[in-house]
């Protein structure tokens, strides 16, 4: 599939902190040149924002649409009928690229998930990597990476809307990001393919995102870091970030 057209949407609650970032990143990956001809369009979803999140965005040049919903899955779907609308797809062959307001793509991240549709993948499901500082980081990897071959791609199981990708057609097929305060990225891939899409777990293009333990979805990648500092687990993250340290000097 040759795409003409992109949208990537991004929900956000009281991110003014972080959201230029998320911004300056996915305007970065727009202008990349595999890109030439290809119009990209990025909605930013102001969901119960009580910050200069909506402003901020769109001082950088984002669409905004404004919610009061306090749902991820809601603020998702909203955004991506806004830029649908606005992008004319699926009639032009459309792309849909979610990632999050703590998030900061990589430059070649929509030039990886459009060569990815151009072999003819429906949907492309990317991995998320934390920044290198953060003392979570080791243990983090050990538990999310751990069915990681030692050569080639990686097959995952995971699914973060920080790094998703598919076509216009596909998702309004199995009817969009569904209203859940939680978890609504993995029940619109698992529809994916129960309705028989093409769809690609790749670690191929990471997205860096936030390490923080405090989160605006409960449920979310936060709550699933806050776990890895359970007791017993706050040790085993201690002796590692010491042993990283050690072998830093």
């Amino acid at each position: 599939m040759r795409v003409r057209a992109v949208a990537v949407v991004i929900p956000a609650c009281d991110e003014e902190a972080l959201i230029p970032a998320a911004l300056k990143a996915v305007r970065v990956a727009a202008g990349h040149p595999d890109l030439g001809g290809v119009r990209v369009s990025t909605v930013v979803v102001a969901d119960t924002c009580t910050d200069r999140t909506a402003r901020l965005a769109r001082e950088a040049g984002a669409a905004v649409v404004t919610v009061s919903c306090r749902n991820p899955g809601r603020a998702r779907a909203v955004g991506v009928a806004h830029a649908l609308r606005e992008l004319g797809a699926p009639a032009a062959p459309g792309w849909i690229a979610t990632t999050d307001a703590d998030s900061e793509v990589p430059p070649h991240w929509l030039a990886h998930q459009l060569a990815r549709a151009a072999e003819g993948w429906e949907a492309v499901v990317g991995t998320v990597s934390l920044p290198p500082a953060s003392p979570l980081t080791p243990v983090h990897q050990v538990r999310y990476e751990s069915g990681r071959p030692s050569l080639g791609a990686w097959d995952h199981p995971h699914v973060h809307g920080a790094n998703l990708g598919l076509t216009a057609e596909a998702y309004l097929s199995v009817g969009g990001f569904p209203p859940l305060g939680v978890g609504e990225d993995h029940a619109l891939v698992t529809a994916l393919r129960k309705a028989g899409h093409r769809v690609l777990a790749t670690d191929a293009c990471p997205v860096l995102t936030s390490a923080r333990l405090a989160g605006r979805a409960a449920g979310g990648f936060a709550d699933h870091l806050t776990r890895l500092t359970a007791p017993g687990e706050a040790r085993k993250r201690r002796r590692t970030a010491g042993q990283t340290r050690q072998g830093d000097e």
